[in-house]
Order: C-alpha cells, then structure tokens, then sequence
C-alpha cells in the first residue's frame, strides 16, 4: 500500500517539475500530472536500463527528462 501512495506522491512531483521546465504553457489537470510524472518515470527506467532484465529506478532528473518528452510526444500527436 505505501508503494503506491509513494508512486502517487512521486509521480505528482515529478510531473509538476516537468511541466515547470517544459518550454511554453502545459494545461494539464491534477491526475493527468501525476499521471505524467509515474509515466515519465517509467519512461526513464526503461530507456536506463537498456535492455536487461532486471528493473531499476531512474533517477529523479532522468524522471523529469521522461516527463519532458511525453509532454513533447503528446504535443507532436495531438
């Protein structure tokens, strides 16, 4: 239960930063940045961990750099 009340919290900082340094107005509501936080993050460890079978967590900047290209990816598509 704490894991995911964490992932909640992390995910609502990390997507807040994101859209902070994000380059222009993002309008996003408040599910949809922490939805964008834990997905930047798992945007992160993916590209982090290159291949391998174990999973490791990305660092907070390397989250925020996940966050940042989601919002650009969802700018480019819609």
């Amino acid at each position: 239960m704490l894991n995911i009340i964490g992932a909640i919290v992390s995910g609502a900082i990390i997507g807040v930063l994101a859209r902070f340094f994000f380059p222009g107005e993002v309008d996003m509501g408040f599910f949809a940045t922490i939805a964008l936080g834990v997905g930047g993050s798992l945007l992160a460890g993916l590209v982090t961990s290159r291949g391998r079978s174990d999973f490791h967590r990305a660092g907070c900047l390397a989250s925020i750099l996940g966050g940042m290209a989601l919002i650009l990816i969802g700018r480019l598509f819609f």
